[in-house]
């Protein structure tokens, strides 16, 4: 699975895994594909310059990345408590009316209250990429578009290719412009933030409006047959994140979440606001139901839901409270059906990659029988 991309960047797969587990991340780039670590949960930059450094320890000298969560407009004297303030009584009561109705135990003193989605204020964010910057990443990518410009130039400074996520072509056309030098055009199908054009459609449709920057498909992608797909389609290689979480070493600490993964079908996902504010794909709850119900008070913009909703999960995930228990996921959570290692994961992806473009090349020499015949 060699592209044009995959030898710049010398990785021997054209394949990017997106993950918040370094285990995964090292286990991607010793697979021979590109890790790519996700940053928005290290509030505190000492674990993450702890986990780059593990990943580096663990890689044998391979490549890897690192995707935050950035708004190219700076937004610079917004602290924390001043988003806090803005959330209305109204929806901190509906989280605590939610939780009561299904029995979700209070923390306890000694508990934190989980990961808060604040990577994308400016503060956090910049003191990421200080870490980041520290340490040798092949790969900057961020999941709201392209970085501020003062951040793309920095990158550059440091030999980092910087990766912006698109939804449609009209937002891959300013990532162009924005100076970045990957577009990983993500599709309605995938996990976490999208837009609403599917994989299919979009993917060619942002090859031809950034030629010749080069383009990962991203979307409904965990079989290497999707990956021929993606790269008949002009992408110069895949973006994959959901595909990871039932592997041995993302090591979900929640049996019940696990198990609803594993069970779970490609049509058990929803695009919700319950998370964060913004569409984001996941597994559909009891959770996810309550934010969308019309008799509820609606969610909050990004990032005051993300705040509303962080300790409240962090008990649902404490607590394994079944009903309520998700996580973003892609369609794609309809092929993962078992747990193995990465290795294992990533041997299927070559092997059925391999017999897609055997078939294909057969197929186009006529030598598929019937192929060509009226």
């Amino acid at each position: 699975m060699q592209t044009e991309l995959s030898r710049r960047l010398g990785i021997e797969h054209a394949v990017f895994g997106f993950t918040p587990f370094p285990a995964v991340a090292a286990a991607i780039s010793r697979a021979g594909g590109l890790g790519v670590l996700g940053a928005v949960r290290y509030a505190d930059p000492d674990a993450l310059h702890r986990d780059l450094g593990w990943i580096e320890e663990h890689t044998g000298g391979r490549p890897y990345g690192i995707d935050v969560v950035m708004p190219a407009r700076k937004v610079e004297g917004v602290t924390e408590a001043d988003v806090e303030a803005m959330i209305p009584a109204g929806h901190r009561r509906f989280v605590d009316e939610t939780l009561a109705r299904h029995g979700v135990p209070e923390l306890g003193p000694g508990d934190r209250s989980g990961w808060r989605v604040t990577g994308w204020m400016e503060d956090v964010a910049r003191a990421q990429l200080d870490v980041a910057f520290g340490h040798p990443i092949a790969l900057l990518a961020n999941a709201l578009g392209p970085p501020p410009a003062d951040v793309v130039a920095r990158a550059h400074a440091h030999g980092v290719l910087v990766a912006a996520l698109a939804g449609d072509a009209r937002h891959a056309v300013r990532h162009a412009e924005a100076g970045i030098d990957i577009v990983v055009a993500q599709g309605y199908e995938a996990g976490g933030h999208t837009g609403e054009i599917a994989t299919m459609v979009l993917t060619p449709e942002v090859v031809r409006a950034v030629d010749p920057l080069p383009v990962l498909a991203a979307g409904g992608i965990g079989g290497g047959e999707q990956i021929a797909a993606g790269l008949a389609l002009g992408a110069q290689g895949v973006w994959l994140g959901s595909l990871w979480l039932t592997t041995d070493e993302a090591g979900l600490h929640s049996p019940a979440l696990t198990a609803k993964l594993l069970a779970a079908g490609s049509g058990d996902t929803v695009r919700s606001r319950a998370l964060t504010g913004k569409p984001a794909r996941q597994l559909r709850t009891a959770w996810t139901d309550a934010w969308d119900d019309p008799a509820g008070p609606g969610t909050l913009p990004m990032p005051l839901q993300g705040l509303l909703v962080a300790e409240a999960l962090t008990r649902i995930q404490k607590y394994e409270a079944a009903p309520l228990l998700g996580t973003p996921v892609g369609q794609i959570v309809g092929r993962m059906n078992s747990r193995r290692p990465v290795q294992a994961v990533f041997d299927d992806l070559v092997r059925d990659f391999a017999r897609a473009v055997e078939r294909l090349g057969r197929i186009a020499g006529g030598g598929e029988r019937g192929e060509g015949r009226g």
